[in-house]
Parts: structure tokens; sequence; C-alpha cells
């Protein structure tokens, strides 16, 4: 259903026409701007609306305020150089290449390798509806910093779910944080010290590479199959490495879209008990999966496994919110670390957003409708890629990748590259390994896959 483009305010278009003139040049750098009275007379407007108006381009640095003098146009901004916004084809092929590529693309732009879906996927209405009743929140809300564990209301709602997988964690034992890599960045703090051994999947999220990286710690890969990690190798980097934490995606797996079964979960949590391994179980594409899978967290009770997620997947990536769910005592060190670091918990706004449209009445029906959308996009994208000889490593159960073999040993990051100067942007299987094995493999998000994309992937292949 298409929704009608809201009419710009009186205010607004006082503010086009200003603009108007600057980009045509009837109004120069330096020059005077009529008075509020004559611009409120030409434009028939009052003259409150004009001073607005003014006030918000000022702001915008478009144009002075000189007291007693009147409004400017300022002088003109610096041009943006071409290498500024054209994609960076130099640049290595790394941990942060993905990420790099993904979030400085323009709207023109093609990203099949993001983690993100479509903007148009969101539950942009209850968002907007959250937004608008926002407006009517306490000032507090508004303006000051956030509590120290985040929004109780939150932390209720997130409780209640909890408790409906099995997992007994009440609003004191959940953290809230100012995102899911916040939480992992805390967590990094609290729990390593530089040249301990963290054990990651390969491939994972690498954003874990990166963020692991930066916090100075050993990373010990190992390898991860269909039903979770190698057991047998998984246990024998323990008489090697002697590893401090595991981390780890739930649910689905990234980028593999695997999902751990249930007798994996119970060996890696009995070799957690025998080595005492922390671990660190990011749920974050949870909602993406049609049954829930089994969960360490919920197995283990949060003894030595520590849950973190988010709300960027299906919900939105712009409001920045995350958490963390773990025994009381770990809670209160990260309360405080986390006023050292950030002085306080996730912005207010962000929180209040949050749980308005998780609670509203449409985003259960949104998720439901997600999760069959993106199974129904899985279905219609497998046959053109298998005709490309592009074959997935597994089938998943839910989410939005695919994790795919290219044909005939092709490198991924030349496929990649080659992409990227027809506009596209794709996730080659290096920058998820640690141990450089998946040289032949890519991730693909199935909602950012259109036949654009495939024709530039079929000419990349060639």
């Amino acid at each position: 259903m298409e929704t009608k483009e809201a009419m710009p305010t009186r205010t607004e278009a006082v503010m086009a026409a200003i603009r108007r003139r600057v980009a045509s040049r009837s109004l120069t750098p330096g020059e005077k701007l009529p008075s509020i009275r004559r611009f409120a007379r030409d434009m028939q407007v009052s003259p409150s609306t004009v001073v607005e108006a003014y006030d918000r381009l000022a702001a915008e640095g478009l144009i002075r305020s000189r007291p007693g003098s009147g409004f400017y146009v300022a002088g003109s901004p610096a041009p943006v150089a071409p290498r500024d916004v054209e994609p960076r084809l130099d640049r290595a092929i790394d941990p942060f290449w993905v990420s790099r590529q993904s979030l400085d693309a323009g709207p023109e732009m093609l990203k099949p390798g993001c983690g993100w879906l479509p903007a148009d996927w969101m539950p942009n209405a209850a968002i907007r509806r959250a937004i608008r009743a926002l407006a009517r929140a306490d000032d507090a809300v508004l303006t000051d910093y956030g509590a120290t564990r985040g929004s109780p209301t939150l932390r209720r709602l997130l409780a209640r779910q909890f408790a409906a997988e099995g997992l007994d964690a009440g609003p004191e034992q959940i953290l809230l944080t100012p995102s899911g890599t916040r939480a992992v960045d805390l967590l990094c703090r609290f729990l390593l010290n530089p040249g301990d051994t963290v054990l990651v999947d390969d491939p994972c999220y690498f954003n874990f590479q990166a963020l692991l990286r930066a916090h100075r710690a050993k990373i010990v890969s190992v390898p991860y199959t269909p039903a979770g990690p190698d057991i047998a190798l998984f246990n024998e980097a323990f008489a090697t490495h002697r590893p401090r934490l595991y981390i780890t995606n739930a649910a689905l797996h990234n980028p593999t879209g695997a999902t751990l079964s249930p007798s994996t979960a119970h060996r890696v949590l009995t070799a957690a008990a025998a080595h005492d391994l922390t671990i660190v179980e990011d749920e974050i594409f949870a909602d993406f999966e049609p049954e829930p899978s089994p969960r360490l967290a919920a197995l283990d009770g949060l003894s030595r496994v520590i849950r973190i997620g988010s709300f960027s997947k299906a919900l939105s990536a712009s409001i920045r919110c995350g958490y963390i769910v773990a025994r009381p005592d770990w809670i209160e060190s990260l309360i405080d670390l986390q006023v050292a670091t950030n002085f306080g918990g996730p912005s207010p706004v962000a929180a209040e957003l949050v749980a308005a449209t998780l609670t509203d009445g449409s985003y259960r029906k949104h998720l439901a409708g997600l999760r069959n959308r993106l199974a129904k996009r899985r279905r219609e994208i497998l046959d053109p890629l298998e005709g490309l000889g592009v074959v997935p490593w597994t089938l998943p159960r839910g989410g939005f990748y695919l994790w795919c073999r290219l044909p005939d040993g092709r490198d991924a990051a030349e496929v990649a590259k080659a992409a990227l100067r027809e506009g596209v942007v794709l996730a080659p299987g290096n920058v998820f390994s640690v141990t450089q094995s998946a040289g032949d493999l890519m991730r693909f998000n199935v909602a950012q896959m259109n036949a654009q994309v495939l024709r530039v992937l079929a000419q990349a292949l060639r």
C-alpha cells in the first residue's frame, strides 16, 4: 500500500524558497536576506513563520545572523571530492571491508552484502506512531541522561519474553546498552585482558574479529558445521590455547544461517563447564526463526553464558539499543563499567521508541509477515543463483542470509571488487574467516537482491 507524501509546512516552504534562491545564485554568499516582514508579505505567511525558517536555516549553516543587522547568506560549502562519495576500490578486503562499503554506499548503490533489511521492509508505521507518542512524553525523557540499567519498561518487557522461552532472568539481570556492538565491547572490557584467547566460529560475524583485535585479544577459530561448532576441534582448542571466552550467534548463525543442534549445544556447555569457559551468545537474529532453536543461555541458566542482543535487524538500525543478560553480580560490575565509558545506559529516547514499537499491536504481525516474506524471497533467489553455479552451503530455517559457494573455486574477493565497480556491494567469504579458508564463499542478503544484482554477479563470474 502506497503512503501519501506529507505536504511541506509553511515554515518548510519558506526554507525551500531560500534554498532555491541560494542554489540559483539569486542570493549570493554574503548577501543580506529580505527582512522578516517583507518576506512574510511576499510568501503570504506570518512573520513568526519566517523567523522560524530563518532560525532553522541558520542552524543548518546556510545563513548567518548578524545581531541588529539581519540575516546573510553564509559562504559556499567546500565542494565534495568525488573520492569522498565513490566506493573505495583500493581498500583491503578485511573485516572492515563490507561494513565500510555498505555504510558509506550512496542510495544508488545496491547492497546484497549488507547486514540489514531494506527500509520499506521495516515496521515504519509503528515507529512513526511511537515517535508521535514520544512527543507527549515527560521533558526528562527528551533531555536527561539514561538510567544506569536503562528503561525499566523495556527491561520488564524483555524479562517476560525471556521467561516465555524458559530463561529465568528478572529485569534486574538485564542491562540495556547503546547497541548490540557496544554490548560486545563492554563485555570485552569486563572479561578480557590483552593477550587473552577468545574462541570464535569459522566463519563468524566479521565485527567480532574487529572488536577482539581492538581489545588485543588472541583469536582462535573453530570450524562451524550445519549443526554448530565442530565439537572435536572445539575440545582440542582447550588443550592447545586455553581460551577464556567463546563468542557465537544463537538462533541463526551469521554468516552461514545454520542452527545449533540440541546435542551440539549440550556438548558445548559440557566443555565450557569443564574448562571454565565463559560464553557470549548473540541472539540478534532470533526473531527470524520460525520456531525457537536451543539457546545456550536458557540451557545454562546464565551460570557461565551471557546473552546479548539488539533490535537493529527486525525493528530499526537507526534506533540504537541493545542489551546484556547475565548473572546479577556481573550485571552490577557491567553497570559501573558502562557508567565509566558511556555515563549511563542507552538514550531514553531510543529505549522508549523500542518499547513502544514492540508493544504496538501490529508488531507481532510484522514479524510473522517478515518471516513469510523472507522465506518466499529465499526460494525466489535460490534458482537464479544455482543457475549461475552459486550453491548454498546449507538451507537456513529463516533469516535473510544465504552462505554460498561460488563456481569453479572462483575468488570471492575478486568477484566482489568487480561488482563494486558496477555499483554492487558484495560480502566475500574471507572477511568472515579467521583462517582465510572461505575464499570461494560469499554471503548474500536475499532481501537486498534483485535482477540487477544477479546481472552484475553473472558478469563478475565470467
